[in-house]
């Protein structure tokens, strides 16, 4: 038994850490995602309060797990890379367009050492300064509403531009499928598909807050193919303008509710190396510097009082020196990798 188990494990995982680490994450999100909608359409307050959380705490997974698909960490294999990455994709709402899609723009980000968005997002602000108007007051009160437009731009250009055209049954076969179980759950339990809604904007937010602050890059808006000059991006630059934002220091553990993609740095230096060794990876590279990692409370400063700013600035900013350094750190929108294809 031992000898198949082993056998399974190398042929499915890379190694036995790889099967004991991503077999657990994947049932906790397939099952807390379908658990979550019995506690939000449960009679108790509490229970729905713990069902929004643990929706949102799900989904977010679900996304990071589609980033390591993207990296072929999770499986060994592509294919089965590729089915879990659209398992999650559909588990965090980003399924209308496909994981390689997702992943070959991601590959890119990393290749060309750039945020690279197919939607000109802010050219589209330039052009409609009601629209941006709009975007600043939603986002002073803190509605994610630049997120659900690049959410809903992903669903919208099949339909609007011609050379997004071949993309347009894959959203209309997606939108008929969540529509028909957000139509189901409705007619069990309308309060739970409330609570769905809240906690969408939950992960938009959280997703935005650790992305904003990742890089300062160069961004680009370009089509997928399009190449972009490499000029003064080495690999010097990349980790110049790459931050890690981890949630917690003194209790680690705390990471994983990103699965530890606040590493950025570490990542960025070797992209393979999977989500669970992620901060032993970081502690060869800088020991315990405490200055390789932005203080939370300070960044979360800076997204609060920056968050109108964020919306239209070119300029994400940067960190300083010292105590306040993420001050005048202004961060990004249109930067997930769920929304740049």
């Amino acid at each position: 038994m031992s000898s198949a188990a082993d056998s399974l494990t190398r042929g499915l995982f890379r190694d036995r850490a790889a099967a004991l680490a991503n077999t657990a994450v994947l049932a906790w999100v397939t099952l807390g995602w379908l658990g979550s909608f019995l506690l939000m359409g449960a009679a108790s307050s509490l229970l729905n309060m713990l069902g929004v959380l643990l929706c949102a705490h799900v989904m977010v997974l679900a996304a990071y797990l589609i980033h390591e698909a993207a990296h072929q960490t999770v499986f060994a294999g592509r294919a089965a890379n590729t089915l879990a990455g659209e398992a999650m994709s559909f588990i965090a709402g980003s399924c209308y367009a496909s994981f390689e899609r997702i992943r070959h723009m991601h590959i890119r980000h990393h290749r060309d050492r750039a945020d690279l968005t197919c939607f000109d997002f802010k050219g589209l602000m330039r052009r409609h300064p009601g629209l941006c108007r709009v975007l600043e007051i939603t986002e002073w009160c803190y509605v994610p509403a630049t997120e659900v437009l690049m959410h809903l731009q992903v669903i919208g250009r099949p339909f609007l531009i011609p050379s997004q055209h071949r993309y347009r049954a894959r959203v209309v076969v997606m939108l008929s499928i969540r529509g028909a179980l957000l139509l189901g759950l409705g007619a069990w339990s309308l309060k739970a598909v409330l609570l769905y809604a809240l906690a969408y904007a939950l992960l938009l937010q959280i997703l935005n807050f650790f992305d904003a602050f990742h890089h300062t890059f160069e961004q680009f808006f370009v089509a997928a193919e399009e190449p972009v000059s490499m000029q003064g991006r080495d690999r010097a630059y990349e980790q110049a303008n790459t931050y890690s934002n981890v949630i917690s220091v003194r209790w680690p553990a705390l990471n994983l509710l990103t699965l530890n993609f606040g590493y950025h740095n570490a990542h960025h230096h070797r992209a393979s190396v999977p989500w669970y060794r992620l901060p032993g990876y970081h502690r060869s590279l800088y020991g315990d510097d405490a200055t390789a990692l932005m203080p939370l409370h300070e960044l979360l400063r800076t997204w609060h009082r920056n968050r109108v700013r964020r919306v239209s600035s070119d300029d994400y900013g940067g960190p300083g020196q010292g105590a306040g350094r993420a001050d005048a750190f202004v961060g990004a929108h249109g930067v997930s990798f769920l929304t740049v294809v």
